[in-house]
């Protein structure tokens, strides 16, 4: 079936700042949509997201140039081509921009009409999403993610660790995952408010903290998960973002937290962050160094890696060469996936086989600034990757991507997979 037209537009995403649309139209009048998340935490490496830099429109955040881009360049080499031809049409569009980062015509729009032709051609075949990227071989259900407390980027540096996240690894099916994580995440709320530790939501709806250090969330973690009647460790775990890059003076080569004004040079630091993992049940680390910093994720990684997955975000950005490298260094054991870092729905997938292939976990992400999109859950399941990022536990933007995997769920039927903390298993033989 054949492009017809393809069109953009700006709409807004989840910290109401422009961001892209794009509309594709089939010859049978079908059509696809691709809504483009976008980053406040991003990484050196990752393809670049154009906008227009007039600080008098939009405050310089508008995306005009990128929509016009889809609908000038991207439309008139698209047009006509077989819209089941995701690879091709990526193809065409990686080799019309040129560049190595996606510069001349954007990664949102490039990535958004990616979106838009895999959404197109799952409508045209009357499918789901899920069955037209993966065929009947994707079936695994995620292990959900979930941030109860933001800090970093995400909520004024109130933390400078970015996400402390719960991971349900006693769960024994999807939706026993989120039933954790709603009793976690309201116990937590209610000793932060009784404690008078609130001070509102994070960009991704965990709870933006007022702590006197890093360490302190620690404690209100692990007494959620008691007072809602689990075992820390259990029933449920701690997962991290660092996101070091941001800590990271690269001139000294030391590490900042501002919350404490306590500096670090790369020894103490992964020192610190392997004292933690001994200390409270922490099941999975990202970023525990800056994305140049290799000497600490060989440290961390070699220390703590048979049991913690240590995750690479701004090291990789979801570029095959950068997964490539950190497998040869043995880095890390797994990769976090954005479809923005990179631009191209083919490339992301390429990515998360990559990782599989590797025998490392790939974990699909959203982005702190989001949009009502569900693409990534079915990524997700149509690669089996196994686990899925998404922000926490409030906000619409996040509970439409943990209700749509509900929805895959029942779909599935009897078909559904679901492996659980059991995928964790794996860090031993990597």
């Amino acid at each position: 079936m054949k492009i017809e037209t393809i069109d953009a537009y700006q709409i807004y995403d989840s910290r109401g700042n422009p961001t892209i649309e794009v509309e594709v139209t089939l010859a049978s009048g079908t059509k696809g949509y691709g809504l483009v998340p976008s980053g406040a935490s991003t990484g050196q490496f990752e393809a670049l997201e154009l906008r227009d830099g007039d600080m008098h429109l939009f405050r310089g955040k508008s995306v005009f140039q990128a929509v016009g881009n889809v609908r000038s360049k991207i439309a008139t080499a698209l047009c006509g081509h077989d819209v089941f031809d995701q690879s091709g049409i990526d193809l065409v569009m990686i080799e019309l921009d040129g560049t190595p980062n996606k510069a001349c015509l954007g990664a949102n729009a490039i990535l958004g009409v990616s979106m838009a032709v895999a959404n197109a051609a799952a409508a045209e075949k009357g499918v789901p999403l899920y069955e037209s990227l993966g065929g009947t071989e994707g079936s695994l259900l995620p292990l959900p993610e979930i941030q109860i407390i933001g800090g970093g980027a995400h909520a004024n540096w109130r933390t400078d660790v970015q996400d402390f996240l719960v991971i349900a690894t006693g769960a024994k099916n999807y939706a026993e995952t989120l039933e954790i994580t709603f009793n976690v995440y309201h116990a937590a709320g209610d000793i932060m408010r009784e404690r008078n530790k609130y001070y509102g939501l994070a960009d991704e709806g965990g709870y933006w903290p007022e702590f006197e250090t890093n360490e302190a969330a620690f404690g209100v973690l692990t007494e959620a998960m008691v007072r809602a009647g689990y075992t820390p460790g259990k029933e449920a775990s701690i997962s991290l973002d660092i996101a070091a890059s941001d800590l990271y003076d690269e001139t000294t080569g030391t590490y900042h937290f501002r919350l404490e004004d306590r500096r670090f040079t790369s020894e103490e630091f992964t020192s610190l962050l392997i004292e933690w993992c001994e200390k409270y049940p922490i099941i999975s680390i990202e970023d525990p160094a800056a994305d140049t910093d290799w000497g600490g994720w060989d440290r961390i990684n070699r220390a703590v890696g048979h049991r913690v997955q240590i995750v690479g975000d701004d090291l990789f950005t979801t570029n095959l060469t950068r997964i490539r490298e950190g497998i040869r260094r043995q880095a890390a054991n797994s990769v976090l996936i954005k479809l923005n870092q990179i631009g191209t729905v083919t490339e992301t997938i390429d990515a998360i086989r990559m990782t599989q292939e590797a025998g490392w976990l790939p974990i699909v992400s959203a982005r702190s600034g989001e949009t009502e999109d569900a693409f990534i859950c079915h990524l997700a399941v149509a690669t089996n990757a196994g686990q899925l990022k998404v922000g926490s536990f409030a906000r619409s933007e996040r509970m439409v991507k943990w209700n749509e995997v509900l929805r895959i769920e029942r779909q599935l039927g009897r078909r559904a997979r679901f492996e659980g903390g059991n995928l964790f298993t794996q860090l031993a033989r990597v």
